[in-house]
């Protein structure tokens, strides 16, 4: 019996209780300094800031209003230097997880660096040889038209034109990636130099 008394005491309660969840009374200021309360918020008003109050007056929620263009701004800029800490701190922590040493560091960083240098070089070669491929093509279109001083000389044939071509299509790709080899080596120096110089940093290190 007591069991179910409790239970019916309970359902009782529960709409009052879902009632005084519900309630709210509200305070804001108007655009003239007058102060306002109300349980509900008039819809001129409703990008104004504003105060939740309990039954006893007391404050318990702010409710932003519209914010301006300034403001916005001001919050996007706080959020990008937070992100920033924050990320600095992670790469922090992986920086000091992963070296115990500056040493450490450069021993690293020149591992990195001989990777791109020994693709730089066996580019190197292949671009030496299809050089010596290009000078052989051109001294054979050197009897034909276009390449000859010979007006009366024969147009070059077909094959040796489409050669030239492709010959001078890769020279281009392979310098390219030359370029491309020794931009990363100077990139990757450039990203360990910042590790040592931070890792001093953090470590106190002059």
């Amino acid at each position: 019996m007591r069991k179910l008394n409790f239970t019916f005491v309970l359902l009782l309660l529960a709409p009052l209780a879902s009632l005084a969840q519900q309630a709210k009374v509200y305070k804001w200021v108007d655009e003239h300094g007058t102060l306002h309360y109300g349980d509900s918020i008039p819809a001129k008003y409703a990008e104004f800031p504003k105060e939740v109050l309990n039954d006893h007056g007391v404050t318990v929620e702010n409710l932003e209003g519209k914010k301006t263009p300034e403001q916005i701004e001001a919050e996007r800029l706080e959020k990008e230097r937070v992100a920033a800490i924050e990320l600095q701190r992670r790469a922090d922590q992986a920086l000091l997880a992963t070296y115990l040493s500056v040493d450490e560091i450069l021993m690293h960083r020149d591992r990195r660096v001989e990777l791109f240098q020994a693709q730089s070089r066996v580019t190197e070669l292949y671009l030496r040889n299809l050089e010596r491929r290009m000078q052989k093509l051109k001294s054979e279109a050197s009897h034909f038209q276009p390449y000859s001083e010979d007006s009366d000389a024969p147009m070059i044939p077909r094959e040796l034109a489409e050669d030239i071509r492709m010959t001078k299509d890769i020279v281009a790709r392979h310098e390219r990636n030359l370029m491309k080899f020794q931009a990363d080596e100077q990139q990757i120096i450039a990203r360990f130099d910042g590790d040592i110089s931070r890792f001093k940093t953090l470590k106190g290190i002059d």
